[in-house]
């Protein structure tokens, strides 16, 4: 039997990431990468396979790539969706902080109210007070949100990681997932509709332009998320949850007029003339085809006609042999014979063939 590590997380494998955003050269050879905000989704992994199949998939151009600050090369793809559908695993999947990355990697990580890293209070907002994420990125921690979803329709069993490091966003997937998750328990999967939207908002007299990541439950209906778990087909094919049931097929109608047809008496006969009516089947007020087979069944019967011959019970009928094999019989006394008929010509007699005669020769 096996057994558990208890304190060590139990994920699945992280195939890739999914990013909002990428980075084309400076023209300047001394200075870092520009990063671009992508209004479609990239994706990227170590497995080119998985970039291809996802290529395939949601169009664009496979190519080799290195993250900004890391020397390993990765292969990405530039999608041409706007829109994905995937599906988020069970329990919370939500994972959020304030962080700073520097080259030597994540200097700060923050819950908003601690810095884990020093053990110190948020420095963001001791140093710059409640509007501290409207700084520059150089200057303060970045809300960074991941979530790891499947992608039905790509190669193996392992999620993706969406992350984002937008403050709408972070707000916005935190709003909808709690909704969710308290409806559910995080006990199911959750079929769920992911896209970009492009936002706007004008703060101390000047607009500003940012993209927010909206992830929603792909259910047909409200009710369908907040109703409870669903089945795992269903996460697979949402649609099913608003599909019509398929109906069962109607119950054959018993034969009631050969039943009745097989009755000895009346009362048989009106017996299974109630018993169609309990069930429905015929019109209680006796005016349906079925009805008055059943009464003109029953009328034969009280007259002794057979139901499935037709006859009546005083016609003659050839009998068989009785028990010990012996049939009735007629005596007919023989008419007295014409004294001027000729008497019957006999037949020639039997002869054996020659061949078959004892003695006749044959060999």
């Amino acid at each position: 039997m096996g057994s558990r590590i208890l304190t060590m997380k139990r994920q699945a494998a992280e195939l890739g990431r999914i990013r909002t955003g990428y980075s084309r050269p400076n023209p300047d050879p001394k200075k870092g990468n520009i990063p671009v905000k992508s209004k479609t989704f990239v994706l990227t992994s170590h497995s080119r396979d998985y970039v291809a199949a996802a290529a395939d998939l949601y169009g664009g151009k496979v190519e080799q790539w290195t993250p900004q600050r890391q020397s390993v090369a990765q292969w990405r793809v530039i999608t041409e969706a706007r829109e994905l559908r995937a599906i988020l695993p069970a329990g919370d999947v939500l994972n959020q902080a304030n962080e700073m990355w520097t080259g030597g990697g994540c200097e700060r990580r923050c819950d908003g109210i601690t810095e884990s890293i020093s053990r110190r209070p948020c420095i963001c907002l001791a140093k710059y007070g409640e509007d501290w994420h409207t700084r520059p990125p150089t200057q303060v921690c970045r809300p960074t949100s991941r979530i790891g979803m499947f992608l039905p329709d790509l190669p193996d069993l392992g999620v993706w990681r969406l992350e984002t490091k937008s403050y709408y966003a972070a707000d916005v997937l935190a709003g909808g997932l709690d909704t969710v998750l308290q409806a559910t328990g995080g006990t199911g999967l959750l079929p769920v509709r992911a896209w970009i939207e492009q936002r706007t908002a004008v703060r101390e007299g000047k607009t500003k332009q940012f993209q927010v990541v909206m992830l929603v439950p792909a259910l047909p209906k409200l009710r369908h998320a907040l109703s409870g778990p669903i089945s795992t087909a269903a996460a697979l094919d949402p649609g099913s949850l608003d599909r019509p049931a398929i109906e069962a097929a109607p119950e054959a109608v018993p034969d009631y007029a050969a039943e009745a047809r097989l009755c000895e008496t009346v009362e048989e006969a009106r017996a299974v003339w109630r018993r169609a009516n309990a069930a429905g089947h015929i019109d209680p007020k006796g005016t349906g085809e079925l009805s008055r087979e059943l009464i003109r069944i029953a009328d034969d019967i009280a007259k002794g006609i057979d139901t499935r011959t037709g006859e009546t019970g005083d016609q003659d009928d050839e009998h068989g042999p009785d028990d010990d094999g012996v049939y009735d019989g007629e005596f007919v006394e023989d008419e007295p014979a014409d004294q001027d008929a000729e008497p019957p010509t006999a037949y020639p007699a039997a002869t054996w063939p020659q061949a078959a005669v004892p003695g006749g020769g044959a060999r």
